[in-house]
């Protein structure tokens, strides 16, 4: 016979599922953009495309599981009061602001910039322009920041504390 498993652990697990789905490909980023820009820089307005449409269509819909399964959880268990479950909060706070109103603009403009010149450099080699390289750096940083903020509430969800 199996062990009963209550509705909570059903959605701690989809609670833990969402992160691992919504940030988990965000770490790979600097491996993608390193590899694709050394093999083949014309590809890259289409990796800055499938970058953006993973912000849009997984992040921000993982991101809204996190908080609908956290809402029950810290509800369920009574957990509000418990520093994990404020910060958590806010971080989910920080990375939905973050990502809907700061980076999504930036990585639209970083897709135009980037198919200009493409467009611009021909048959010839892509010499991508100062905006360009101040807009991968900018979106590169704050990213990076993001995934921190992720690992740390990632520990401090596991150690409670």
């Amino acid at each position: 016979m199996l062990p009963a498993v209550e509705l909570f652990e059903i959605v701690l697990a989809l609670h833990i599922l969402a992160v691992v789905i919504a940030f988990g490909a965000t770490f790979a980023y600097p491996v993608l953009l390193g590899t694709v820009t050394k093999a083949d820089t014309r590809a890259l307005p289409a990796l800055y495309r499938a970058l953006h449409a993973i912000s849009q269509r997984v992040i921000m819909p993982g991101l809204a599981l996190v908080v609908i399964c956290g809402i029950y959880l810290a509800s369920h268990l009574h957990l509000w009061n418990t520093f994990f479950v404020q910060w958590g909060l806010a971080v989910v706070i920080v990375i939905g602001a973050v990502e809907g109103a700061y980076l999504g603009p930036r990585e639209k403009r970083l897709i135009e910039v980037a198919e200009e010149d493409l467009v611009a450099a021909g048959d010839g080699p892509v010499t991508f322009g100062a905006e360009h390289d101040s807009l991968v750096r900018l979106i590169g940083g704050v990213g990076a920041l993001m995934d921190l903020l992720v690992v740390m509430t990632i520990y401090f969800m596991a150690t409670q504390t």
